[in-house]
Formats: structure tokens, sequence, C-alpha cells
């Protein structure tokens, strides 16, 4: 059914089914990790690491499965979490990992060890892990010694984390091909809003630009949380920024993307109800950005308690009016959709996730960074389309503005453009033919005025078919017509012109009952130096009067032009003479 909405899409669809699919055998791969026994607890004033690790050593603790995503943390709590590796045999240099990596600082505890403090944007220390939090733990280490985590609270609650220790090779491995994935992953993104600005600038359609902010935004949301933009980029002036500037870059890509769906999908034409809708939640995102960065508490907590029903209210809008405009006949809204629903899916799961449910389903994280590079891929062919269509139109315009409508040749306001332009390279000879049909007026008297039609229409192919596709042909008016023959002498646009004399005739086309047929008279001259386009035309409109004087159906050259020919002759008589 969807592969039918768009020509060729099948195409498109597997290629988005293995976009999708690019980073599954990374995450299949054989995993290393050592068994965990995990527990957690809110932590309270006047606790010690020694404290907490004795109530876990009595069972005091919620215990969890450190491999499922498990969320720990409520808003504006901190809290303690133990791992416990299983006895293993084996002494090596281990990593510990919290995937995805929590916006605040976390505190590692090791018996005998000094804390070691590690945060998302955190650029000071030893080892950062891409993606996630890490730590070295060595060799040395006890292999089933608890480590100790400490959670500094979130004001608005952390994602559902996962645990995972491993060994260090296993570990480099790993991180190596997330960094690949996700560079690719962010590449193809960049590129794509890139692409969408030179469209903008060069079309001067805003639409462009829209979806290159929303594509923008998404990246940067993607960035921060995963801490692409901390590690590798190194972009240390964003540090202690992130739990503001997710959010606000949630809320500034809903905006973008109510923008550019109400245009690019036309919704004022396909679905004017829900129109107005997607600008009002436009106009509604901005300020709940500005509520959030004002610092001021009475504002900040409505910001946040706004945040995650805007932006579910704001997808679920943007895939009804997607939906409406698909089905009332919207090309642009079915790429839309493409390119939404499987990370509006993905959205919707993760938020399932956060709750609580889908403890299994680790991957969602990076099946959202790669969604949104193929929904950039997507939706950057549906802009491609529109580029196309708008290029079609202006090309129907441009004719319908420069083609006469009955003979399809330039009309004369495009003609004189033409010739004016041809003008302008003085190295290049140019000839100018006048062409006006014999006894017209006689045919549209006899015939009627559709029978005159016709015969301009068959003359106007008929001299198009004999000149060169360098060259140029216009109607001038009525059964006028001119012809700019560039790069040609004069004896070649003498030839060109009888030529065009004898096709008219052949034609046959009769001008009233006593067998007369049509004929052209054609005036020829050639451009001078000074000459301008109304000077050209004036002295082939001559040249062709003197043709109609001297009997019609004949090719007559301006007298300027065979006086000056024969001064030349003259010339040069006297010169051999002497």
């Amino acid at each position: 059914m969807v592969a039918g909405w768009i020509p060729g899409t099948h195409r498109w669809w597997r290629l988005l089914v293995l976009g999708l699919l690019l980073f599954l055998p990374w995450r299949a791969m054989p995993q290393s990790a050592g068994q965990l026994e995990a527990a957690w607890t809110a932590a309270r004033p006047g606790d010690t690491p020694a404290g907490v690790l004795a109530a876990f050593d009595r069972g005091e603790l919620h215990a969890f499965d450190p491999a499922s995503m498990t969320r720990i943390l409520d808003p504006g709590q901190a809290a303690w979490v133990v791992l416990r590796p299983l006895p293993s045999p084996l002494a090596e240099e281990r990593a510990l990992t919290i995937e995805p990596p929590p916006l605040t600082p976390v505190t590692l505890y090791e018996r005998g060890e000094s804390p070691r403090r590690l945060a998302l944007d955190d650029f000071d220390a030893p080892l950062h892990g891409h993606g996630r939090l890490a730590w070295r733990i060595p060799a040395e280490a006890a292999p089933s010694a608890p480590i100790l985590l400490r959670f500094e609270a979130d004001a608005a609650g952390t994602a559902p984390l996962r645990f995972e220790l491993r060994p260090w090779s296993d570990y480099l491995r790993a991180d190596a091909s997330w960094l690949m994935f996700s560079s690719a992953c962010f590449a193809v993104m960049l590129a794509m809003a890139a692409f969408a600005l030179c469209l903008a600038l060069m079309l001067r359609d805003a639409t462009f630009a829209w979806y290159a902010g929303y594509v923008f935004c998404y990246g940067a949301i993607q960035g921060i949380h995963t801490g692409y933009v901390f590690h590798p980029m190194e972009w240390a002036w964003l540090a202690g920024t992130a739990q503001l500037a997710a959010p606000s870059a949630a809320l500034l890509s809903l905006a973008f993307a109510a923008v550019f769906v109400a245009r690019f999908c036309d919704l004022q034409r396909f679905a004017p109800a829900l129109h107005a809708a997607t600008l009002a939640l436009a106009l509604g995102a901005p300020p709940l950005v500005l509520m959030r960065s004002s610092h001021v508490d009475a504002l900040i907590a409505p910001a946040r308690a706004l945040h995650y029903p805007m932006l579910l209210i704001g997808a679920v809008l943007l895939l009804c009016a997607g939906v409406v405009a698909a089905v009332r006949g919207s090309r642009s809204a079915r790429y839309f959709l493409l390119g939404f629903t499987p990370l509006l899916a993905l959205t919707v799961l993760d938020s399932a996730q956060a709750n609580g449910a889908l403890p299994g389903m680790d991957w969602l994280d990076d099946a959202a960074l790669a969604a949104g590079a193929v929904q950039a891929i997507v939706l950057s062919l549906g802009l491609a389309d529109r580029a196309l269509a708008m290029r079609h139109d202006t090309d129907v315009v441009r004719e319908l503005a420069d083609v006469d409508a009955l003979t399809r040749v330039l009309n004369r306001r495009a003609l004189g453009e033409n010739l004016q332009a041809a003008m302008a390279c003085h190295g290049e000879p140019i000839a100018l033919l006048f062409l006006d049909l014999d006894c017209f007026k006689t045919l549209n008297d006899s015939l009627g005025h559709q029978a005159g039609d016709a015969a301009l229409a068959a003359v106007a192919a008929a001299l198009s078919h004999e000149l060169r596709p360098q060259d140029l042909l216009g109607r001038h008016g009525g059964e006028e017509f001119l012809a700019v023959l560039r790069g040609a002498e004069l004896p070649q646009a003498i030839h060109v012109a009888t030529r065009l004399c004898r096709r008219v005739h052949r034609l046959e086309i009769p001008v009233d009952g006593r067998q007369q047929l049509l004929t052209v008279s054609i005036g020829v001259t050639m451009r001078r130096s000074d000459d301008t386009v109304e000077t050209l035309i004036e002295r082939a409109d001559h040249a062709m009067y003197r043709a109609k004087l001297e009997g019609r159906n004949r090719v007559r050259v301006d007298e300027k032009l065979v006086c000056r020919a024969r001064e030349r002759t003259a010339v040069r008589s006297v010169r051999e003479e002497s």
C-alpha cells in the first residue's frame, strides 16, 4: 500500500528498512559483559559509602537487573547503586559503563581507592566513554568486589539506564563501532540540513529553511543525550548546559517541524482545519523555552510540567495532519509520513520504556539516532521532489510568458530580449530575417480565421524545422516572423532565406478558391556595430517591403548592405587593376 503512494517508492522503502537495520549487526554482536548483581536506594542525608554497602550486604536495597533498562531516579532525587560482579577466575582489566549517559554527575566508589566523579560534560576525566559513561577498572582490583555509584539529583528525573561490566578489549571494540555508527548518522543529518539550506537560498523558499532547522535541532537533541557533542566533539563551551539545552532543542525542533509540515504538506489547501492548530503549536513551543531559561522557579515549574505533554500532543497532531493531507492528495505529505512515522513509533516506545515498560529493548536510543538519519534522507528526497516540481512550474510559467500560444515560437517580447542578448556578443556575425506571409488577409477573408490560425501554426512549424538549434524564431506580430541567425554571414543568410521561401511554398496552403498558394516575402540584413534592436529590425523590414513590391515570394537584402558590397567589389577591382 505505502509503496504505491509515490512512484518508485518501493525502492526507497527497501532502502529505509536497510537503513534502520544497519545498526543491528553492531547491537547484535556477542557482548562479553560480566554478570552483575545490582541494587539501588534513594540517597538520604548522612549516608556514607560504607553504610550503603552494609545495607546492600543485608539485602535492604532494591534489587534490579542491570542488563535491562531500569529507571532508578525520580525527579529531584539522588540515588545510590551497588554493583557486584559474580565470582570470576579471571583477573583482567575491565570497563564499567552506564548507557545512556545521565545528564547529572555520577561518582564511583571503590574500596581502597579515591572516589572518581564522572559527568557527561566532564572534559578533565582520564577516560571518556562515547554514548555512555565509562570507568576503567584495573586488573588488580578484586574481581568480585562491590562497586558503589552515587547519582546526583536531576530535576527532570533520569531516563532508564543499563549497566555493563566487560573486558577492556571488548569495550574498546564496541566503543569504536558506536563512534562509527553515530558519526555516520550525524553526518547524514548535517549534510541533509546543509542541502536544505542551499535549496532555500537558491529557490527562495522558506520551507527548506524550516526543515533545516528541524533536522539541526533533532541532531542537537541526539548529540546532547548521547554525549556526542561533548565527546568526541569536545565542545567545552557547552559544559553545564545539557539539562537546559536538551529540552530546549526538543521544543524548538517541534516548532520548526510544525511550520515545516504546514508548508511542506500544504495544510492550508489539503487540511485547513489542522493548519491553524499546527501553527499554534509552533507558536506555543518557544515561550516554553523562554520559561525554562528564565531562572524563575514560578516559570520553570509549569514549563517542565508542560514539556512532555506538548511534545506528545505535537507529535500526534503532526501525524494526523500528515495523514489527512496525504489522503486528500498531498504528495509531499506521503514523504513526510514515510520519514516521520518510524521516528514517532520509536518515540512512543522510548516513552513507554521511561515509564518502566520494555526493559529489554536497550537498542531504542540507537534506533532513534538511526531513524533520525533515515528520516533526514527521506524528507530530503521529498524536498528534492518539491524543488523539481517548483522548477517545472517555473519552466511552465516562463514558457507561457515567452512562447506565442498559437505558433509555439517565441513571442515578440521574448524574441526582442533574446536578440538583445545575442547582439551583446560583438565578435559574432548576426543575420536577421524579416518574414511576412503574402496575401494572408485574403486567406482570412476567404477561408476564415480558423484556417488562418492553422496556416500560421503550419508555417511556424516548417520554419522551425529548417533552422538550426542555435537560431531564433519568433512571431513579430500578425503574419510576421523574425529569424535570428547567429554566426551566419550574408551569403549563408541569403541561402537560408531562399530555402525558407521554398519551404513555405511547398506547404501548398491555399489562399482562396483559385488555387493561389500561401507564400512568404523575406528581408535580410546583417548586424552592424552601431545597431540597436530597433534599427536592425527596421532595416530588415524595409528589405522585406522591397520583396513585396517586386512581386512577393522572394528574398531581398538590405539596400545599404548591397551598396556596401558593391563598394567593396569596386575597390577590390581597382586594386587588382593597379
